[in-house]
């Protein structure tokens, strides 16, 4: 806390005049970090550019961001965030899977799951899933949207094939 105080500028006594202890400050940051994620994916998810391109960028902001930056005790913050973060993390994932489910929806890719006996929460679920899954397994931000580009333009290949 003392750490933390000092690089907000603050005695360590006004840090927990903001916050009663370290776990409402870690699950405070851990909303604010989430939060922004998703704002950034969803405005990827808004822009005018193509799904394939639209996908991609979502899950780079959702998932890609931190992939290769953070140090040593990456995999420890992430256990204890799962641990303390309540349900606050299911929260913000689903409401990631639910933007992409939408962008999914509004687009030609519909069409297609529907003649494959899908739905769009389906893809969406998948696409998730293989973030996490490269988050996890990538050395490196461009080996994590390279494995992004790969799935994206697996879903969004039936829509070039049929122009």
């Amino acid at each position: 806390m003392d750490e933390v105080a000092h690089a907000a500028g603050v005695s360590r006594q006004g840090l927990y005049l903001q916050f009663a202890n370290k776990e409402e400050l870690f699950r405070k940051t851990l909303e604010h970090s989430l939060n922004n994620q998703l704002n950034a994916a969803v405005a990827a998810l808004a822009r005018q550019d193509g799904l394939e391109v639209r996908l991609i960028a979502a899950c780079d902001a959702w998932s890609g961001r931190f992939v290769g930056s953070l140090g040593s005790d990456a995999a420890d913050l992430m256990c204890a965030s799962t641990s303390r973060a309540g349900t606050t993390l299911t929260h913000y994932e689903a409401e990631f899977e639910l933007a992409l489910t939408r962008a999914i929806a509004d687009s030609p890719l519909n069409g297609f799951c529907t003649t494959a006996g899908l739905c769009p929460a389906d893809l969406a679920r998948t696409l998730h899933a293989t973030a996490r899954g490269l988050k996890q397994s990538s050395a490196s931000r461009e080996e994590f949207v390279k494995g992004m580009t790969v799935a994206a333009r697996m879903f969004c290949t039936p829509l070039k094939q049929r122009r």
